[in-house]
């Protein structure tokens, strides 16, 4: 897509060995995914071409990702949102770095995979910035932060809530027109982004809202439903459900790789439960949640697991604002615990990238 750009079209130029998931329109080949992964290849591609391996740029990505958590469980504490120990955040970081799906997702490459992965970055920008900056800074970098957000995985703008509020509670206490001139510098940009993208898609597609998943090129497996119930249907809640909250992959079965259970493969993040308790803050626990719920709302609409995966890779998209929710958690947790569940946490991933590798 990158290459198609720098060449001034919208629908590949040069086409792939697998056309599986792309979209077939007026005999061109076309990307259902958002924009904003391509245009952030360009100068990559510019300088190297299309032989460009897209698992080392997944594994630059992941690694800023890894960067971007630490500096954020950071800056966290010095903000008092997050009261744990240096060891405690330590540990946090390898479990996100080693025992989450980040981990699967930043190993492989593949567009499905790094779109993700450069979507959770995007947030985590949004987040740092809010946390660091105050002012007309703060609000425009978070908001450009989101419609970078926006512009790679559209339903990632909610998890845009929690910085948003963390900014009106910084500058609650200032007169409400400089409030309101504040959060312009933040929507703005988001507005300009939705018509762009808006724009994109009548240029591909002869209609602004249309995605192009209504000329997917799906795997077969999802086909028959597809066609009786469209991309989004309440039809799809029960197996999303099953494969992304229930589902054990051990021992490894072909259905293993249709997902896995958030809670049990990362068995730390029901800390998060201990920090909804007990929180004392509800609105900030409001702002987390909201934010983890709305982003999650499409994903058990879709009519995809996220299959081919190991664990269920569609919670990264939430994965931010669940691991900070958890960090407060972990407080009420002794601290055999906290290691025994991240010991747990990363064999579990750790195994299930091996196997995804080589399979």
């Amino acid at each position: 897509m990158a290459d198609a750009f720098i060449h001034g079209q919208l629908h590949l130029r040069l086409l792939p060995p697998i056309t599986l998931d792309l979209i077939n329109f007026h005999e061109n080949l076309y990307l259902y995914w958002p924009p904003f992964p391509a245009i952030l290849l360009l100068p990559l591609i510019i300088i190297f071409g299309v032989q460009f391996s897209d698992v080392l740029f997944t594994i630059i990505i992941g690694t800023l990702n890894v960067t971007l958590v630490a500096l954020i469980l950071r800056t966290a504490y010095q903000a008092h949102i997050i009261k744990i120990s240096k060891e405690l955040r330590a540990l946090l970081l390898l479990l996100f770095a080693f025992g989450t799906v980040h981990l699967t997702l930043a190993s492989k490459g593949q567009v499905w995979y790094t779109s993700q992965l450069i979507g959770f970055m995007c947030v985590a920008f949004a987040y740092l910035f809010c946390l660091r900056l105050k002012g007309k800074k703060a609000f425009l970098l978070v908001g450009l932060a989101l419609t970078c957000t926006m512009l790679t995985r559209n339903h990632l703008i909610f998890a845009g809530i929690w910085p948003l509020w963390y900014l009106y509670w910084q500058h609650r206490k200032n007169h409400i027109r400089y409030l309101i001139t504040l959060f312009l510098w933040s929507v703005i940009p988001i507005a300009i982004g939705a018509g762009l993208l808006l724009t994109y898609n009548h240029a591909r597609f002869n209609h602004a809202l249309e995605t192009g998943l209504d000329y997917h090129n799906m795997a077969p497996i999802f086909l028959e439903d597809y066609q009786k119930y469209g991309p989004f249907h309440l039809h799809y809640v029960p197996i999303n459900i099953y494969y992304q909250y229930i589902a054990y992959p051990f021992p490894f079965t072909p259905t293993s790789k249709m997902g896995g259970s958030l809670f049990l493969l990362t068995p730390t993040f029901f800390a998060v439960f201990w920090r909804i308790i007990h929180s004392k803050s509800r609105t900030s626990v409001l702002a987390f949640t909201l934010s983890i719920i709305l982003v999650n709302i499409p994903i058990l609409l879709l009519f995809g697991t996220g299959y081919v995966q190991f664990g269920p890779r569609y919670t990264l998209d939430f994965t931010l604002p669940l691991l900070l929710l958890t960090a407060i958690g972990l407080s009420y947790w002794p601290p055999w615990l906290i290691r025994a569940s991240v010991i747990i946490s990363i064999i579990h991933y750790s195994i299930g990238t091996v196997y995804l590798l080589a399979t």
